[in-house]
């Protein structure tokens, strides 16, 4: 795996995580925020070819 596809999954990871914990504290601004980071990364790897369904 490459540096920008390693690079890539881990942001995924770690923008779903903060997601998960905006949700779960109730802060629906940075859920927000966060939803749409999650959106650009995932269109981003859609472009590069960089599979994430197991997200």
């Amino acid at each position: 795996m490459d540096a920008f596809t390693a690079g890539l999954l881990q942001r995924i990871r770690t923008t779903q995580s903060d997601l998960k914990h905006a949700r779960e504290t109730g802060d629906d601004f940075l859920a927000d925020v966060e939803q749409a980071e999650l959106e650009d990364l995932k269109r981003l790897a859609a472009e590069y070819g960089v599979p994430v369904s197991a997200f």
